[in-house]
């Protein structure tokens, strides 16, 4: 996705982690001090009881999945804990103690929770949105299992001999069962999608056959809520529109700062409209073009396509209909003007200038006027969608069962409802198995981390977080720019970059926490 440094060589255990640690237990305990509580309560009738405790396992749920997904094992703290507690001894539980309880919060909640809610009672469409439903615990639930499937957890032999300091080992040897528990539970929440289409399914346009528009308008501020939002939250500056998310993505010249920048590997996986590849990469991870695809990188179009200007750079002509979407490059039109990132061009200055040649274009309102500050709207994050769920659960089969009908039919959904044809037949399990990966890195982008967390479970971050990252070299004139070029400082990812390091000062409270692996006391001879 966009360049960020993320973790550099030389960081260490000193604070990177220390606000989402402390924040997510800090909500951890007031769910649990909720759930100790809310029974002897007189303040409402049993079922709205029922229906907040509901909420309140989703939300512990949550927390923790978002702690395991960056930590590994972590202690599970399913009580209060008080101030007259024994507060010497909280020792990370095992992966899998973690993971069953995450999915037994999930199961609670869905015990709990309605399929959606529906507005009355002066409940706003906002206030209907946005809550805890028995559809996101499915989905929560089916993510947590896929995560505990994939190679960074499941069997990992870099974690082989990873232990609490009384020798009990915190992963176990690798379960391939793990996957069909994965796909039961995603075939699960499809399931109960496909029993309530009014309320949930796959977004398309006024057009469905128009590929753009079915991707382009599902992300739109003002089109959220739609039937594929499983779960999201409102967010902005005071929660009240999407003006600052405006600037982030406008050019210098048009309101804003050119801040969120998609870099050249994300550019170069978008296939061609009729769903060939364009790029590959030789053993040292040299580009290599399929000229049979049609894709170019040399000349200028002289005519203008559907979502193209005329004299648009031929890389960027006959793309599939997601790239249009998401990014937006040297040329293309963009709120009734012509983009230009290189060194002269009017959208670049000595202070704000996009440093990939690119800026994105995804949840982008063409609407809005970042300089008037017109036409914002409340923008909402999205953690889960029906077309994350089918590719979870496309995943997860392809592992468990190889690639079977259904893996099939789930990722021809994504791709059929984005302009792009079938699948060829015949796929390998380790075919389809890119073909999977490649489709998440494209459908999911720029979407609550998926990418990040992607890279990580599979294990692959060592390839693709490290070194330069790519953009266009903007450096030059117009007709020099189409170049590529290395973009920031080169990144290092080591194997401890995996996970996230606790706090030193949670470690050096002496409770039984062992530091992630790989990871030393900076203050320690060894530190790195």
């Amino acid at each position: 996705g966009s360049w960020n440094p993320k973790m550099l060589e030389g960081s260490s255990s000193q604070g990177q982690s220390y606000a989402m640690w402390w924040r997510y237990f800090e909500g951890i305990r007031q769910c649990n001090v909720f759930l100790t509580n809310i029974d002897n309560s007189s303040v409402v009738d049993d079922a709205t009881k029922e229906l907040w405790k509901g909420e309140a396992y989703f939300m512990r749920a949550m927390l923790n999945f978002f702690l395991v997904r960056s930590h590994g094992p972590i202690p599970i703290l399913d009580h209060v804990v008080n101030v007259d507690d024994d507060l010497t001894h909280f020792p990370r539980n095992t992966f899998d103690e973690c993971v069953n309880f995450i999915v037994e919060d999930c199961q609670r909640a869905m015990d709990r929770l309605p399929i959606m809610y529906v507005t009355g009672s002066g409940q706003t469409a906002d206030q209907k949105y946005g809550r805890a439903t028995k559809m996101a615990a499915m989905a929560l639930k089916e993510r947590m299992l896929l995560y505990a499937a994939s190679p960074l957890f499941n069997g990992n032999p870099d974690y082989a001999d990873y232990k609490n300091e009384d020798g009990t080992l915190l992963f176990s040897p690798e379960d391939k069962s793990k996957w069909q528990k994965a796909a039961e539970a995603a075939r699960e929440c499809i399931d109960a999608i496909e029993a309530n289409p009014t309320l949930y399914g796959l977004y398309y346009s006024s057009d469905p056959k128009d590929g753009y528009k079915n991707y382009m308008e599902l992300f739109l501020p003002s089109n959220k809520w739609n039937k594929e939002y499983i779960f999201a939250r409102n967010w902005g500056t005071g929660y009240s529109n999407n003006i600052h998310q405006e600037m982030c993505m406008a050019p210098n010249g048009m309101g804003g700062w050119s801040g969120l920048c998609p870099t050249q590997e994300l550019v170069d996986e978008y296939e061609m409209a009729d769903g060939s590849t364009p790029i590959t990469h030789d053993a040292h991870g040299n580009v290599v073009i399929n000229r049979e695809s049609g894709y170019t990188e040399s000349g200028f179009a002289a005519e203008e396509g559907d979502h193209w200007p005329a004299g648009t750079f031929n890389m960027y002509v006959n793309r599939e209909p997601r790239f249009y979407a998401t990014i937006n490059f040297c040329g293309q039109q963009w709120r009734g003007r012509k983009l230009e990132f290189w060194k002269d061009g009017i959208n670049v200055s000595k202070v704000d200038y996009t440093s990939t040649g690119y800026l994105l274009r995804k949840t982008a309102d063409e609407n809005v006027d970042p300089v008037k500050g017109t036409g914002g709207t409340v923008e909402s994050a999205i953690f889960f969608r029906v077309g994350g769920v089918y590719l979870d659960y496309a995943e997860a089969l392809n592992e468990a069962q190889g690639p079977v009908a259904d893996v099939y039919k789930y990722v021809n959904a994504i791709r059929n409802r984005a302009g792009l044809p079938n699948l060829k037949e015949g796929l390998s399990q380790d075919q389809m198995r890119e073909r999977i990966r490649h489709e998440r890195r494209i459908e999911l982008a720029f979407e609550a981390g998926n990418r990040y967390f992607d890279c990580h479970r599979w294990k692959i971050a060592m390839q693709t977080d490290n070194g330069y990252m790519h953009g266009m070299n903007i450096t030059g004139d117009y007709n020099k720019f189409f170049t590529r070029s290395n973009v920031g400082e080169p990144r290092v990812f080591t194997l401890k970059h995996y996970l996230f390091p606790i706090p030193q000062n949670e470690i050096d409270n002496n409770i039984g926490l062992v530091q992630s692996p790989y990871w030393v006391n900076p203050n320690s001879a060894n530190a790195n």
